[in-house]
């Protein structure tokens, strides 16, 4: 009884951190409702080591928000591709 209990808890634990990685997977998200245009965002000085990532749109609790534009780390190797709303068939995708 006391390795059931045990796996049980141990099971649970695993669940729940696997939940908030699962939240930020690269699905696309399909809504009914164009996106805002986009704002301007006046770029602040080069900082050297990071890259400028733009501001986008994002779907949060049913409705758009604007996530403002930030430098972010330069990772060799990598290549930043930015989020986008793409419609089709009167329905907008969004891509992180």
């Amino acid at each position: 009884m006391k390795k059931l209990i045990i796996a049980t808890l141990v099971s649970a634990t695993l669940g729940a951190a696997a939940g908030p990685a699962a939240a930020h997977s690269n699905v696309d998200l399909i809504v009914g409702v164009a996106p805002p245009p986009v704002r301007y965002e006046p770029v602040v000085a080069p900082r050297v080591g990071f890259v400028w990532v733009p501001g986008y749109w994002d779907w949060r609790h049913g409705h758009h928000y604007w996530v403002r534009g930030h430098y972010a780390r330069y990772r060799p190797g990598y290549v930043y591709e930015p989020a986008r709303w793409l419609e089709r068939d009167g329905r907008w995708h969004y891509s992180r």
